[in-house]
């Protein structure tokens, strides 16, 4: 059949072999770099990321492949196509990897109803090459039957509307396996301007999409992996700070020796948002002397290796307070241990010491939002001593500062994000505002509650800690 053109193509020549003869050599070098890379990929693993890397490559290769002979057939000029196939003997098993080499070409005539199939195109449809090709309203009897109604619709825009063909299709082969076809082709006009005839290419892309299976589903492997060690390192974290946070519930009285006890309540809000618990605390603890530790603290970051980084600063805080150690020496020892062990880096913390007898308190802070002291109905922040983050300079020196508090005074310790969208004066301000209700509650638990009214029911990017600490009169 003579050479035809589309209604609105022109022929283009082909350019010059030199220009395409350098990028063949540049392909092929890049071929043979790229299998040398995936030759020193395991072929058989049962590790998800090493099959994924390893379809990478493969289809990498491919892709190159096509490539290579695409540049090829444009340095070589189109070859004719035999109006009847010669068929060999037996048909070659397509080398897998090359998949141009499964790639045909068909003509159907609607004026003689003629048809003209490549060579290749037998091979690719499995048809006997002695036998003659297939009309288009027999092609869909090839047709996996969930694909039928797809080809006969491309066929039909072609041939009524002009459209161009370019989809798939799947065929169901003599032995039950199934190859995928990729069908490309143009109506051809006649001089009235009626559809004349159909051409078109089709080619065997069964490798390529097994190829691009095998990557999309290691891929899916190693997102559902990366998802049950996310969901197995928050549970993890979780049972950590839960472990390691005070076991008391509701107010818990300190201390038991004396009339001026501390009624204190605490609670952990977690994040609404699926972030990672671990990384703040709170602490309330008896001393030996008969004083309380209070703290508070954050680390940045999230997850196990946080979490056990916040157990270990608040067993250093607990062992150093049990000894002797004032806040402000206290914070100066984190410090140190935070540099010696390297991690976790750059959190925040507040220890307090509470006297009873004289209802004197000393507290020291590493760039952690300062106490609110609440009196007489009114609440502000407590002036705070020098400090910065622990870990930051290890041989800087922390300030430490003293406050004479009354009874019925009420202190409330914080960590960043217990209010919402708010830090720094804006996030005291808010805190200050519940000074009323402070005024009218009789429990340090109430006062609790009167905070998680206030803060604790709206978004949250991340968990937050807060702790309140009542004088008894």
């Amino acid at each position: 059949m003579p050479p035809h053109l589309s209604a609105d193509r022109s022929a283009a020549q082909p350019p010059g072999r030199g220009p395409v003869d350098s990028l063949i050599s540049q392909t092929r070098r890049l071929k043979d770099d790229v299998d040398a890379v995936r030759r020193g990929t395991p072929a058989d693993t049962s590790d998800p990321r090493d099959r994924w890397q390893r379809a990478l490559y493969d289809l990498a290769l491919h892709q190159l492949d096509d490539l290579d002979e695409y540049l090829a057939q444009l340095r070589d000029g189109p070859l004719p196509v035999p109006a009847e196939p010669s068929p060999p003997t037996t048909a070659p098993a397509p080398r897998r990897g090359a998949l141009l080499s499964r790639v045909g070409s068909a003509e159907w005539n609607l004026l003689t109803d003629e048809a003209s199939w490549s060579g290749e195109l037998y091979r690719i449809l499995d048809r006997d090459p002695a036998a003659p090709p297939l009309t288009l309203d027999e092609l869909p009897s090839l047709v996996h039957d969930e694909d039928r109604p797809r080809l006969t619709a491309m066929v039909t825009d072609c041939l009524v509307d002009g459209r161009p063909i370019d989809g798939e299709f799947r065929l169901s082969r003599p032995d039950g396996s199934v190859r995928t076809v990729h069908m490309m082709g143009e109506p051809v006009l006649g001089s009235d301007g009626s559809t004349a005839s159909m051409w078109a290419v089709l080619r065997d892309v069964s490798e390529l999409r097994r190829c691009r299976r095998a990557v999309s589903e290691t891929r899916d492997s190693l997102h559902h992996r990366g998802q049950d060690a996310a969901r197995t390192g928050h549970r993890l974290a979780a049972e950590l700070q839960e472990a390691v946070l005070p076991v008391w519930r509701g107010s818990l009285r300190l201390t038991r020796r004396g009339p001026r006890t501390l009624d204190v309540a605490a609670r952990h809000l977690p994040s609404t948002t699926g972030a990672a618990p671990g990384r703040h605390w709170y602490d309330a603890l008896e001393l030996s002397d008969g004083t309380t530790l209070l703290s508070a603290g954050a680390l940045t970051g999230q997850g196990v290796g946080v979490a056990s980084g916040m157990a270990m600063l608040l067993g250093a805080m607990r062992g150093m307070a049990m000894s002797g150690t004032e806040p402000g020496p206290l914070m100066a020892c984190l410090d140190r241990l935070l540099d010696a062990t390297g991690q976790p880096a750059l959190g925040s913390s507040l220890c307090l010491r509470y006297r009873p007898e004289s209802r004197s308190l000393a507290w020291a802070q590493a760039g952690h939002p300062v106490p609110l002291l609440f009196r007489g109905g009114t609440g502000r922040a407590l002036d705070a001593p020098d400090g910065i983050r622990p870990g930051a300079t290890p041989a800087v020196p922390h300030g430490q500062a003293e406050e004479t508090l009354e009874a019925g005074d009420l202190l409330l310790l914080h960590t960043d994000g217990l209010v919402p969208g708010r830090s720094g004066a804006a996030s005291v301000r808010r805190l200050a505002g519940l000074a009323p209700q402070f005024t009218e509650a009789r429990t340090a638990q109430d006062c609790l509650l009167a905070v998680l009214r206030e803060f604790g029911d709206g978004e949250r990017e991340d968990d937050a800690c807060v702790l309140v600490a009542r004088v008894a009169p």
